[in-house]
This record gives structure tokens, C-alpha cells and sequence, in this order.
């Protein structure tokens, strides 16, 4: 955006210190911080949701949940970790009454963040066809969240969206990790039957064995 005239152009300056200047009351150093972070807050938000509409509501939510609550931010871990956890309790407390459907959502692309092989439904690609064929299946395995729980949706996204660890995922949600890998498991064979995509249980099976988890 063009400065006017008579006005003078806010200096370059670091997150720790637009961090600062926020917890001073600084509003335009929060939307600052803000800025680097909405797409992809947004995009978190839209693919939990699957409605546009909702993700809006739910992004503003957690911005101004962020914006209280930045006085308490002490730097004991990166500031985006800390939003997100902000983001994983507003999700998590959201009403259950959300509408779960797409009717208005646009696809966004995700190739550029994960792979079918990445996201535990296809081998690794051993032909240009095959890497095409799976890249082409991409936003329709993320149109088809839709088909999970809420739970099973916020893990998988945090898992291979966030690319958190079962351990970090665990801590985020308050839940033991066994849950997280079992929920994640039955996420993958949920969407892999939506899609049509051969089962393979024995990807999964050995890491749910040595959680002591049943797939049954």
C-alpha cells in the first residue's frame, strides 16, 4: 500500500519486536504479525471447516482470542507455535453444531504442502504418470475431510498439513499419543475407502502394534 503524503512509512522490523510493541497496545504491530500468518491460519480453518463462511469466523475468532491474549505470550516457544495452540483450542472448543459441508468452497491446492505418499494413501510414485495421477488426487482427498469426525479432521491436518509429531499433537490436544495414532489410522483407511484406495494395513499396522492398539 502507497504512503501518502505527510505520512511516514513504519520501518522494517523483526517479529520479537513487532511482538513487543503488540503487547504494549500497539495495534498496527499486531496486524502486522497477523498478516504473516492469516493465509494460513485461514487455510487451517477452511479444510477443519469445509465452509467458507465458517472458516472466516472461525480465523477471527482465533485472531482476536491472539490479540488478548498476547500480553501472556513469553517467548518459551516460537510465536507461531503459540498461535497455533490458540488455533488448536479454538477449534477444539468450536460448536458442535458446525455445518460441515461444502457447497460454496473453492479447492486450495495443497500440492505444494503435501503428497497422497505424504499423506499415508498412495506408495511413493515410480513413474511421471503415477506422480501425475496422485498430485490430480490431492484436493480430493482434502474435499474429502468432510467424511471424517472432527477429531479425526483436526489430527490429520496437523499431522501432515502442520507436519507436528504424534508427541506434539498429543500435548496440543491433551489426548495420549496411542489416541492420536489410532485416530490418525482410522482417518487414512476412512478416506482411503471414500476414495476408493486399496487398503494397505500393513503401512499402519506395525506402529499401532507397537502403541498396544487394536486396528479392529
Amino acid at each position: 500500500m502507497a504512503v501518502k503524503s505527510g505520512e511516514r512509512e513504519r520501518p522494517v522490523q523483526s517479529e520479537i519486536e513487532l511482538i513487543q510493541q503488540a503487547q504494549s497496545g500497539d495495534r498496527e504491530a499486531f496486524c502486522l504479525l497477523a498478516r504473516s500468518y492469516e493465509r494460513r491460519i485461514h487455510r487451517l480453518a477452511f479444510h477443519y471447516c469445509q465452509n467458507r463462511h465458517d472458516a472466516e469466523d472461525l480465523s477471527q475468532e482465533v485472531w482476536l482470542k491472539a490479540y488478548r491474549a498476547i500480553g501472556g505470550f513469553r517467548g518459551e516457544s516460537g510465536f507461531y507455535t503459540w498461535l497455533r495452540q490458540i488455533t488448536i483450542n479454538t477449534f477444539l472448543n468450536h460448536k458442535r453444531g458446525i455445518t460441515m459441508f461444502a457447497a460454496d468452497k473453492q479447492a486450495i491446492r495443497l500440492g505444494e504442502l503435501v503428497s497422497l505418499e505424504d499423506l499415508g494413501l498412495a506408495e511413493p510414485s515410480r513413474n511421471g504418470e503415477a506422480e501425475l495421477h496422485q498430485q490430480m488426487l490431492v484436493e480430493k482427498v482434502m474435499e474429502s475431510l468432510g467424511e471424517l469426525t472432527p477429531q479425526q479432521r483436526l489430527i490429520f491436518l496437523l499431522k501432515h498439513c502442520e507436519g507436528m509429531t504424534y508427541d506434539e499433537i498429543s500435548q496440543a490436544c491433551a489426548v495420549s499419543a496411542g489416541t492420536i495414532k489410532k485416530a490418525l489410522y482410522r482417518a487414512v483407511q476412512k478416506l482411503r475407502g471414500h476414495l476408493g484406495i486399496e487398503a494397505a494395513p500393513a503401512e499402519a499396522a506395525p506402529e499401532l502394534q507397537a502403541s498396544g492398539l487394536r486396528t479392529d
